[in-house]
């Protein structure tokens, strides 16, 4: 069956295309008659009008686009509901595009978004400070927000202080009495949020005291680390806790740990990063850094409908959202008694560390 046209509308109600336009895209003076007429005829007919097409007429599309690096972490899904909610408030759709921690990939799909008219970008790219994508947005003038990267000077994002919420999961391992840490990191050249974790952790060890931490850099894309979790061991046999750079990569890991011979916490004790919910019904339930993922993609987006709706590019400015450890069954105090009464005594956080660190050279 055909489709109705315009034409066909204006036909039937008896008047010139163009008044049919207008009657129906509120674009210009026409009678409260012919907008009546025009109206009934589009519902007989079953018309409706291109909204992509009017929306490109005026320069926009009427969408945000969205760069996420995959949607199998669900802390990016989250993300991107968080997204659509701020969108579909203002009237704006999303169109998503993965990009698998891949940089070309980035900037092939924010070109690919550019040449559709997005009304703005929302992205969590691989390096904020190299990032194609962001250079690509910024030349174009299509306005820009990151989400989970903290950005460099003259970029918008939001994010959490990765550094610091490393630097708690550091205090914790110590004071539960763990002697020997390790990172698990997703490869540094496609995330930058774990490059920067890895920091705070071994700045907060170094603040502590504390032997610095042993790396170990994996691909997100990869479900058994079995390998890698040996190669690490045998080069430092003793890491009794393996800080992961997200949660998915720390449920990976306690299956590798468990193939190894190796029972979490008892002989190795594991924290992830981000707060899936799912981490919370695992056995063991997993220590984590809980992240407002839903937050931060509201936030984006809100940033760039703000500045939409006051004609101006958004501020470059780093929102910092909260933070919060949570506690779980895969960090608990190591097995040694001496260790565990060394917990029961903390006169102060910063005392704790140090003296943790100090016994762990014996």
């Amino acid at each position: 069956m055909r489709r109705p046209t315009i034409a066909d509308v204006a036909a039937r109600a008896g008047c010139s295309p163009a008044t049919a336009s207008r009657a129906l895209s509120g674009g210009g003076p026409v009678s409260e008659a012919a907008r009546l007429r025009v109206d009934a005829a589009a519902r007989a007919l079953g018309f409706r009008l291109d909204p992509l097409g009017r929306a490109l007429r005026r320069g926009r599309s009427g969408a945000i686009g969205v760069l996420a690096p995959s949607l199998a972490n669900p802390v990016f899904a989250e993300a991107i509901e968080g997204v659509e909610v701020a969108a579909a408030a203002a009237g704006l759709t999303v169109l998503v595009a993965c990009v698998g921690y891949d940089a070309a990939r980035e900037a092939a799909a924010a070109e690919a978004l550019i040449d559709r008219r997005v009304d703005g970008l929302v992205m969590t790219v691989a390096d904020a400070a190299a990032s194609l994508a962001v250079d690509r947005a910024r030349r174009s003038g299509t306005p820009c927000a990151l989400m989970f990267n903290q950005p460099p000077d003259g970029v918008t994002a939001v994010c959490v202080d990765n550094r610091a919420a490393a630097g708690d999961v550091a205090e914790a391992m110590l004071a539960a009495g763990r002697r020997r840490l390790g990172f698990v990191a997703g490869r540094f050249a496609t995330s930058d949020r774990s490059r920067q974790r890895f920091e705070g952790l071994a700045a907060a060890l170094a603040e502590a005291g504390a032997r610095p931490p042993e790396l170990v850099e994996v691909s997100y894309a990869d479900h058994d680390h079995r390998a890698a979790l040996a190669a690490l061991f045998a080069r430092a046999p003793r890491i009794d806790a393996l800080f992961c750079s997200n949660d998915m990569l720390a449920l990976a890991v306690i299956a590798g740990l468990r193939a190894l011979g190796r029972s979490v916490p008892d002989d190795v004790a594991v924290v992830g990063f981000d707060g899936v919910a799912v981490g919370a019904l695992t056995q063991p339930s997993l220590a984590t850094v809980v992240t407002p993922t839903a937050e931060m993609g509201r936030a984006a987006a809100g940033l760039l409908l703000a500045a939409r709706a006051q004609g101006r590019p958004p501020a470059p400015e780093a929102l910092i959202l909260p933070h919060q450890f949570r506690p779980g069954e895969s960090l608990a105090g190591a097995a040694d008694p001496d260790t565990a009464r060394q917990r029961q005594v903390r006169p102060s956080p910063g005392k704790a560390l140090r003296q943790t660190s100090e016994e762990s050279e014996t």
